[in-house]
């Protein structure tokens, strides 16, 4: 027998959306010029999502490339510190696999 589909469950996904909005969201006011409002929402409308939605997400990849930056300005500083010995590295040579050349 085909299982009937309750006709609550929808509304069971907007209220824990909800929910989660008011309990884990806070709502900001932002400036935007009228061009660039007008790609988030071009953007926004292809990915199927809301301008909320894509600029969190543009905002979240914006923080993990700047973590990003900022290890690798520490890396640079620590290799400035201490450099690479001649053969430091050497022992790993052979376990190297660059595929077929």
């Amino acid at each position: 027998m085909p299982e009937t589909k309750n006709p609550a469950e929808p509304m069971w996904g907007i209220m824990w959306a909800l929910l989660h909005i008011s309990i884990h969201m806070k709502t900001i006011q932002m400036t935007i010029d009228e061009r660039l409002l007008k790609l988030v929402d071009k953007l926004s409308r292809a990915r199927k999502t809301t301008r909320s939605a894509f600029i969190r997400d543009a905002l979240e990849a914006e923080i993990r490339r700047q973590k990003t930056r900022e290890e690798e300005a520490r890396h640079i500083e620590g290799y400035a510190r201490k450099p690479v010995a001649a053969g430091e590295f050497d022992v790993w040579l052979d376990e190297q696999d660059w595929g077929a050349a």
